[in-house]
C-alpha cells in the first residue's frame, strides 16, 4: 500500500463521554494535523466500548464528524480494530469517511515500508486473553452477539470488562506485554524491519536484533495524561506525546 508522504499513527484513545478533555484533545489533534499530504492510522481502540454500529450514539458521530471533516479536507484516513472496538463495522467507518484495514498491515512511504499492528495478537504469554480473543473473534460468535438487543450486548460487555481488569490486576506485568518471540516472529513473517503497534500502553521505541539485522519496534501510549503519535515523514518516524489539558 503506497501512502501519503506524512503518516501519524495513534491508537488507544479508549474515546468515551466520561473522559471529555481525551476527546477534545482529540479534535484539537486532527483539526491541527490535517493536511491532504498526510494519513491518518488509527490503530485500534479507538472507543473504549463498542458494541455494533448499531449502537452509534451521539459522541460516536460527533467523534466521525472530526474524521470525517478531516476526509473532506483530504487526509486519509485509516482504522484499524483493537481489543476494545473489533465489532466496529463499515457504518461507522463511511462516516467518517474512512477505511477500514486490517491487523496487520503493511505501508510503505518514501521508500520504506512498516508493519502495523494494534498489538494485541503479541500478548501471547496472556493466555486468558488470548482464548477470549480466539472466541470474540469468530464470525459466528459477533453475528450471534450482534444479534441481541442492544441492552443485553451493555451488559456482557461491561461485565467482560470487569472481569479482564480484575484478573489483569492479578497477572504479573510481563505477561500482558508482548513476548518477543511472537514479536521477532511477526516481523519475519511479513518480511518487516519496523513494527509499530499500541496496546500494551507502554509508549517506548525499542531496537531490535532481527535474523535480517538491525531492527525497531515503535509502541504508541494510551491517550490519558498524554496524548501519544508516531509521525512518519522523509523517511524518519519518531515517537511523540502533548500533554492533555483537564
Amino acid at each position: 500500500m503506497t501512502l501519503a508522504n506524512r503518516l501519524l499513527l495513534i491508537s488507544d484513545l479508549h474515546l468515551t463521554p466520561e473522559r471529555p478533555d481525551v476527546f477534545q484533545a482529540f479534535g484539537a489533534f486532527i483539526r491541527s494535523q490535517t493536511n491532504p499530504d498526510t494519513a491518518l492510522y488509527i490503530l485500534g481502540d479507538f472507543f473504549n466500548l463498542w458494541i455494533g454500529d448499531d449502537g452509534m450514539d451521539d459522541f460516536a458521530r460527533e467523534a466521525a464528524a472530526i474524521l470525517s471533516a478531516a476526509a473532506e479536507q483530504g487526509m486519509a484516513i485509516h482504522i484499524m480494530h483493537g481489543n476494545r472496538d473489533f465489532l466496529m463495522g463499515r457504518e461507522f467507518a463511511d462516516a467518517c469517511h474512512a477505511t477500514l484495514i486490517d491487523d496487520p498491515c503493511i505501508v510503505d512511504t518514501n521508500g520504506q515500508s512498516y508493519l502495523l499492528m494494534h498489538g494485541d495478537t503479541l500478548c501471547t504469554r496472556d493466555k486468558d486473553y488470548m482464548a477470549f480473543r480466539q472466541m470474540v473473534r469468530n464470525p459466528e460468535w459477533q453475528q450471534a452477539f450482534l444479534d441481541k438487543p442492544l441492552l443485553e450486548r451493555q451488559s456482557f460487555a461491561n461485565q467482560a470488562r470487569a472481569q479482564s481488569k480484575t484478573m489483569s490486576s492479578n497477572k504479573p506485568e510481563d505477561i500482558m506485554d508482548v513476548s518477543p518471540e511472537a514479536v521477532s516472529g511477526i516481523l519475519e513473517q511479513y518480511d518487516q524491519m519496523t513494527l509499530i503497534h499500541g496496546h500494551t500502553h507502554r509508549p517506548l521505541v525499542h531496537d531490535l536484533d532481527l535474523k535480517n539485522g538491525k531492527g525497531k519496534r515503535i509502541v504508541l501510549g494510551d491517550w490519558d495524561v498524554s496524548g501519544w503519535y508516531v509521525e512518519i515523514s522523509a523517511g524518519k518516524s519518531s515517537l511523540n506525546s502533548f500533554p492533555i489539558q483537564a
